[in-house]
């Protein structure tokens, strides 16, 4: 048995090379100069009939007209890959069969094609060289690449990562539900049972997409509670690039305070915008002398490179970057001579690109989960317009019938001296009491990284409100000072207020300080520094933040050593200091037999910390991962506190599987208190081929279609495969972008191939898309075939017809031998090795059942 498992294993990679073979035979010929030389068929045999006929073969071409999946590159950029089938040109040449709706998904501009291809039937192959002599088609299909060549004067000239909305996908009609449910059983001074679930409810029908999220609690001393916390509509509208709300919503945040309501918004969508679009990059202007190479870099890395006429350009589709850091341009003439200059840059939240337009308009009623709150009508618009010379203005309004507010304000990059914005809001406002109120807000905002030291200063803010000037939110409360809390509606009767629960209108904001520093030590660190702080006008009282930490890593050990001071008002200061140390056990563990390493990691962990008060607490413990797709996860833990000389302990599992996430913990301390805490959490999916179960949910997903192979691994899918039916769900993808999907075909059992085991989608936002692989489910054989009573040919092509009119090939090797997989147990198999009468005959074979509990099957066949 291992002698035919050998043979099998070599007659597989023999058929994968087999097409390799011959033209390699042909090429290691002395090279000659007469015309029409031809290769002697005697050289493989000394049968001439015993080989097929190569001719094809001796005019260059190395693999046989079919489909192949392949990366198609254009102009030596990857654009997309998929399944192309090539045919042979006149000259025996591969060449990629193109309709024209594959031409205008690579780019090609319709305005530039001529009437004769424009009126070409749906699948009609188009060559372009017909009528572009600069067309080139390379196909390299030993690597999987078709590489494409096409005058720029046929391309439509998109941003970098432009994808047209015609491949955007809206995804299948389905049901969709994520489920999260959550205990816990508390044993000790108080004992309590809490049961916690979350569902998030979804529809998709076309474009729209309706979503319903509710909660469901139950405690110990109450009964269950069912709340509905938002219902909302969605669909995107293509033309303005730009998505449509109804229901529960946020307006947006850019300008104003964000504020909860139920009604209608309608805003930008940057997403639908390539990366080479969206987010703020300035834009880069230079003078070629010649056709030359411009490069641009930002700290270090280069970002963008291309090839630019002779003569003045500019580049405004730069990938968004960091926040900062200078770009370095060089422009490399055609002589080699280099012109390098730096155009400062940096940004703000704020700033949009040159000529791009952001926008939110929201109408509807007012919503807060206070019981102290009313609920006006609102109206809020925002509008952002990036102007040429890195200058960004906007501005907006916010109505309601207590409150009028208008804001405006300008976003700049300053070059070397970083980027900034300035804003000021005039707001008029009417209060419970009935007193009204005018003020103004001025806010400010700076960023800057230098590019020396490495040191960004990410956001440094500051908000000044003058005394007469309240938010929207202010307006609303019907009372002067009180509680965002109901005290009638408290299950936990020992709740403990904290500052956050209380409001008092008299105190109303004054300023407000931000600040975000980080800086990179190379090779021995980072250090970041944080602070915030917020003042109130008639009171001293202020909220204060202020964060420093330090984080390094020594041969794989990391170290993080941090301060923390907060302080609100009505409490006292709390000062922190910690220290956390993971030692990464698994990295110092020897590696598998195989020479492999290990699919189990493990990492120590020691935290020490201490406070102003004098409480230390300090701990240690182990986590982890396992199995292969180290989708099983541990943490043991023991800590220690000097307070009342108190110690505790937790151990705990998570495991993530195809069909959800499994949690469980177990906690205690020596005064005596347990608790289990238990959780699952996953989804379903409802579609028209039935019912799949899943991880939880993203807002975008895949649903993998691929009957036939049950139960194989989905790559860089954690725990993702597919179920006993070959349906899968691959949770947040990307919308508006190429989404790779991938099966591993090792984890495929003996009987099951797969046409292709990779395929990209294009998901529009919220949407469900199908990405679908055929799966042949049957054996693999390898036959000796005969005709004649001798051997078939060497280098015969063979063929089988399957279900679903799909085919299944193969080339006859030495001696006859033929491997073919995917086979049904009985059927034809058609052999040609030459364009005669006589050069083709037909197999048929029928195999025993007992043939599927073997990993390959043989037998010799008689070809007629």
């Amino acid at each position: 048995m291992n002698l035919k498992l050998k043979r099998c294993e070599y007659w597989m990679a023999a058929q994968k090379q087999m097409k390799r073979v011959v033209p390699l035979l042909l090429v290691i010929m002395p090279a000659c100069s007469i015309a029409g030389m031809r290769f002697n068929p005697a050289f493989l045999s000394g049968d001439t009939e015993a080989v097929a006929d190569l001719s094809r073969f001796e005019k260059g071409m190395t693999y046989l007209p079919g489909s192949y999946e392949v990366e198609v590159w254009v102009n030596d950029s990857p654009l997309l890959s998929r399944t192309v089938t090539f045919k042979a040109d006149d000259e025996n040449q591969l060449i990629p069969c193109l309709s024209l709706a594959d031409l205008l998904s690579l780019g090609i501009n319709k305005n530039a094609l001529p009437e004769q291809a424009l009126a070409s039937s749906e699948n009609s192959c188009l060559d372009l060289r017909i009528w572009f002599p600069d067309v080139h088609y390379m196909p390299e299909l030993d690597a999987q690449r078709l590489k494409l060549t096409f005058p720029q004067a046929i391309i439509k000239r998109d941003a970098r990562g432009y994808i047209p909305p015609e491949q955007w996908d809206n995804g299948i009609t389905a049901f969709l539900l994520n489920y999260d449910f959550s205990g816990n059983n508390d044993r000790g001074d108080y004992s309590s049972n809490n049961y916690y679930l979350n569902l998030r409810a979804g529809i998709n029908i076309g474009a729209w997409r309706f979503r319903d999220y509710s909660t469901w609690s139950r405690g110990s001393n109450s009964a269950g509670k069912l709340e509905h916390i938002s219902s909302t509509l969605q669909r995107v509208i293509i033309p303005f690039r730009s998505e449509l709300t109804l229901g529960d919503t946020w307006s947006s945040s850019d300008v104003f305070d964000s504020v909860s309501i139920r009604g209608i918004k309608l805003e930008s969508d940057e997403n639908m915008l390539p990366d080479s679009q969206s987010g703020f990059a300035p834009t880069v202007r230079g003078i070629a002398k010649s056709r030359a190479q411009v490069t641009i870099k930002q700290n270090g890395y280069v970002i963008y490179q291309t090839y630019m006429p002779p003569g003045p350009f500019e580049i405004s589709d730069l990938n968004p970057t960091s926040s900062a850091g200078d770009l370095e341009v060089t422009i490399k003439e055609s002589d080699n001579s280099e012109t390098v200059y730096t155009v400062p840059y940096a940004a703000v939240p704020i700033l949009q690109r040159e000529g791009h337009l952001k926008y939110s308009t929201t109408v509807g009623q007012y919503r807060s989960n206070s019981y102290n709150q009313k609920s006006p009508y609102v109206f809020q618009g925002e509008l952002i317009w990036g102007l040429p010379w890195d200058i960004t203005a906007y501005g907006g309004a916010q109505f309601s019938e207590d409150y009028r507010a208008l804001a405006l304000g300008l976003g700049l990059n300053l070059g070397v001296f970083g980027a900034t914005s300035f804003d000021v809001t005039q707001a008029n406002s009417s209060l419970v009491d009935g007193s009204k109120h005018q003020g103004q807000s001025y806010r400010f905002l700076y960023s800057k990284s230098l590019v020396q030291t490495g040191t960004a200063f990410h956001i440094i803010g500051y908000r000044y409100s003058t005394q007469g000037f309240y938010t929207l939110s202010d307006t609303t409360y019907q009372q002067m000072s009180g509680t965002v809390v109901d005290p009638k509606t408290l299950d936990d009767k020992d709740y403990v207020y904290n500052w956050n629960d209380f409001y008092n209108l008299r105190y109303s904001k004054r300023g407000k300080f931000q600040a975000s520093v980080s800086q990179p030590f190379g090779n021995y660190g980072s250090m970041y520094l944080s602070a915030s702080q917020q003042t109130y006008w008639n009171t001293d009282k202020k909220d204060s933040l202020y964060q420093v930490g330090y984080n390094t890593s020594i041969k794989g050990i990391y170290l993080n050593v941090a301060w923390n001071y907060s302080k609100s008002p009505g409490t006292n200061a709390d000062k922190i200091v910690s220290l956390n140390v993971s030692l990464p056990i698994s990295n110092w563990l020897s590696s598998t037999n195989d020479g492999r390493s290990s699919s189990n990691a493990m990492t120590a962990t020691y935290g020490y910390s201490q406070d102003n008060h004098g409480q230390v607490n300090q701990y240690t413990g182990v986590s982890g991962s396992l199995l292969e797709q180290h989708n099983l996860s541990y943490n043991i833990q023991h800590g220690f506190a000097n307070q009342d000389n108190s110690s505790s302990g937790s151990v705990g599992v998570n495991y993530r599987g195809a069909y959800g996430s499994l949690n469980s913990a177990y906690s205690y301390d020596n005064e005596g208190n347990q608790q289990i805490n238990y959780g699952i959490s996953g989804a379903l999916v409802v579609h028209e081929n039935g019912l799949t179960l899943s991880q939880p949910l993203g807002e975008t997903n895949v649903l993998i279609k691929a009957p036939g192979a049950n139960n194989v691994d989905v790559q860089r899918g954690t725990g993702i495969s597919t179920d006993w039916r070959g349906y899968a769900v691959v949770p947040y993808a990307t919308e508006y972008r190429r989404n790779n999907i991938s099966l591993d075909p090792m984890s495929m059992n003996m009987h099951t191939e797969l046409d292709i085991t990779s395929t990209e989608v294009i998901p529009g936002k919220g949407a469900l898309v199908r990405a679908e692989f055929a799966a042949h489910i049957g054996i693999r054989g390898l036959f000796t075939v005969r005709y004649r009573n001798k051997s078939v040919p060497f280098g015969a092509t063979a063929s089988a017809q399957i279900k679903n009119s799909s085919q299944i090939t193969g080339i006859v090797g030495d001696n006859g031998q033929l491997y073919l997989s995917g086979l049904p147990l009985e059927g034809v198999i058609n052999i040609q090795w030459g364009d005669g009468v006589q050069q083709k005959c037909q197999a048929n074979y029928k195999l025993p059942e007992t043939e599927l509990d073997n990993p390959v099957s043989y037998a010799t066949l008689e070809c007629r």
